[in-house]
């Protein structure tokens, strides 16, 4: 089924990106480590960045079985939003009926950093080759408050001039997450598949994952992945339908 997901995912308007990670992992005792990742993404067909971010993560093993994780990233993207006529009365111009509910209202684009915290458990079985994992993360997310020079008014089709300035908002998110992998001694290559959801008063994004990590040594590891993104109601997400091409490398210590 995971397989099937991102062949009903061509549809116009999808879009793609590139998913590029890089991170280094430093195993303290048999049940305490702790790493850095650093992580570049693109959209628009590979063309525009949309997100820059560097985190740093601790994992302790409560149980052979159960691990404890906790982390912070700081995040840097361009955020986007567009603003419509909601109804009839929104305002001056749509009282006049000569634009309708729906239509463009403001546009806006600017750059913003945000911080993001995450407490986590993963729970895993072995099933001959395969391990079998159930992941739930609790994640915040911070954005400061930010304003902007000016927004552009598709009525007046020109900038307003007008300073605006957006408050600070926060953002609860439940993230549960199902993986499968094969792993077999002595096979350096590890498949695997995925499938998340975000959860926050309701589904808002879901990713289906297919890849491999390759074991090139013991401290080093290459991966490579398709994911497609979907999202449901989710206001930070202008364009939903997202294909990525990932690519990530990860050092042991």
């Amino acid at each position: 089924m995971l397989l099937m997901l991102p062949v009903a995912g061509w549809a116009q308007g999808d879009d793609w990106g590139m998913w590029l990670s890089l991170g280094a992992d430093k195993k303290v005792t048999k049940k305490f480590s702790y790493g850095v990742e650093a992580e570049i993404r693109t959209r628009d067909n590979f063309t525009t960045m949309d997100r820059l971010s560097i985190g740093v993560d601790a994992d302790y093993k409560l149980a052979k079985w159960l691990k404890l994780s906790a982390g912070y990233s700081l995040l840097y993207n361009p955020n986007f939003e567009r603003m419509t006529y909601y109804d009839e009365n929104d305002d001056e111009v749509a009282l006049q009926e000569i634009v309708d509910a729906g239509d463009p209202k403001r546009y806006v684009k600017y750059d913003i950093a945000r911080h993001r915290f995450n407490v986590s458990m993963t729970g895993d079985v072995n099933i001959g080759h395969f391990n079998v994992s159930l992941r739930e993360r609790w994640q915040y997310t911070y954005r400061p408050e930010k304003t902007v020079d000016q927004r552009y008014d598709y009525y007046e089709e020109a900038w307003d001039g007008t300073p605006h300035t957006y408050r600070g908002k926060g953002k609860n998110v439940l993230r549960s997450r199902l993986q499968i992998e094969y792993k077999k001694k002595g096979l350096k290559v590890t498949p695997y598949a995925n499938a998340e959801f975000f959860n926050a008063w309701g589904l808002q994004k879901s990713r289906y994952t297919v890849g491999l990590d390759w074991k090139m040594d013991k401290q080093n590891v290459f991966g490579l992945a398709y994911r497609y993104q979907y999202v449901h109601d989710d206001d930070d997400d202008y364009d939903p339908n997202m294909h990525f091409v990932g690519v990530s490398y990860k050092r042991k210590f």
